[in-house]
């Protein structure tokens, strides 16, 4: 690319930087942006930002949130094992994977908030109902009221 640029410059061709930028890759669906309710979170978030930028860092808005020891971006995988890692060990749970918490939000907003399959939608960011409505897990306790309710 570097040398495509030289050649440019050599015939004297106008150089817009915006050209030579990669494509940034965009969700298919709407926009995923939902708000940040919970307070600590929200201050602790600003907290380490600001630590970052205090020890002289460069952010910017694409810039990764979470940086490994060595400055990088998390890998994906890394951020799962974490993820497991800290809901088996530090909560308790014992067969917790990265996924299992983004099933369970769901779960809680259709069955114990009672909201509709929409908010949940919202929330995954999916763009297809039917794809929230295969995360929605009824609970336990519910599939054995039903059974107890039939009546004969």
């Amino acid at each position: 690319m570097v040398k495509q640029i030289e050649a440019l410059a050599r015939l004297g061709a106008e150089i817009n930087p915006k050209n030579f930028y990669p494509p940034i890759k965009q969700h298919k669906g709407k926009s995923r942006d939902l708000p940040m309710v919970d307070q600590h979170l929200r201050d602790a978030l600003i907290d380490y930002v600001q630590l970052r930028l205090d020890k002289g860092e460069k952010l910017k808005p694409s810039s990764p949130l979470f940086i490994t020891q060595k400055g990088g971006p998390y890998s994906p995988s890394t951020l799962q094992e974490h993820m497991a890692l800290m809901l088996r060990d530090w909560a308790g749970i014992e067969k917790a994977s990265s996924h299992s918490g983004r099933r369970s939000q769901i779960t809680n907003v259709i069955h114990k908030q009672k909201k509709s399959v929409k908010i949940a939608q919202k929330i995954a960011g999916h763009v297809n109902p039917s794809t929230t409505l295969i995360y929605e897990e009824p609970p336990e306790e519910l599939i054995s009221d039903a059974l107890n309710r039939i009546e004969p």
